[in-house]
């Protein structure tokens, strides 16, 4: 709506800017500068709002990660010490039941066959468990930064919480998160980076 505004009253400033006294050429100039000011305030607004809604998603999905991580340790913990050693344990019992009703010989022999393989299935089946499970909560809350993401301020980090943007259009960082420049609020008027400022001082 605002870029509407602005459109329409630089269309009729210069419609009508031969006509003008000098003193409405300054009120419409005005005018269509207070609303590009105002334009800028909303403009400034999204960036806010944008950056607060990545943080939380990206909040709420470090966190997910961390329950998705916790549960899989869990269930690494429960298969390891039921789903594997309990059904081999009761079909070796099985087993040797059967084979007391043999001989001795018989049974000894039979025994020692029969237990290298339910070794090799509890062996493989942990391994098999390991090798799906090998997630760690630790990892999760330790996950690197995506290297695609741009990084801004001083600090050379990622965006995060409250952010101010330089208004020096040439300054090469642009963005720089509160903490890192003592700020706690938005400073009113134009706000400038310590770097772009000492440039400043030496222009």
């Amino acid at each position: 709506d605002k870029k509407a505004e602005i459109d329409s009253l630089a269309a009729e400033y210069i419609e009508s800017v031969k006509n003008m006294l000098p003193e409405e050429r300054v009120e419409h100039l005005k005018k269509i500068q207070s609303a590009y000011s105002k334009c800028k305030e909303y403009s400034d607004d999204k960036v806010q709002l944008a950056m607060q809604t990545y943080e939380m998603v990206d909040k709420h999905i470090r966190r997910l990660d961390a329950d998705l991580a916790r549960f899989e340790a869990d269930l690494k913990d429960k298969l390891e010490g039921s789903d594997f050693e309990n059904p081999g344990s009761r079909s070796l019992k099985k087993g040797r039941s059967q084979k007391d009703k043999r001989g001795s010989r018989g049974r000894g022999r039979r025994t020692s066959e029969e237990d290298t393989p339910k070794k090799k299935k509890l062996k493989g089946g942990s391994e098999f468990a390991d090798t799906i499970l090998s997630v760690h909560p630790s990892d999760v809350l330790d996950m690197p930064v995506d290297p695609n993401e741009p990084t801004y301020c001083l600090c050379h980090q990622v965006s995060y919480g409250e952010m101010i943007g330089c208004d020096n259009p040439d300054c090469p960082i642009e963005w720089f998160h509160f903490a890192c420049v003592d700020l706690t609020t938005k400073p009113k008027g134009k706000w400038f980076c310590p770097r772009c400022v000492q440039e400043r001082k030496k222009k």
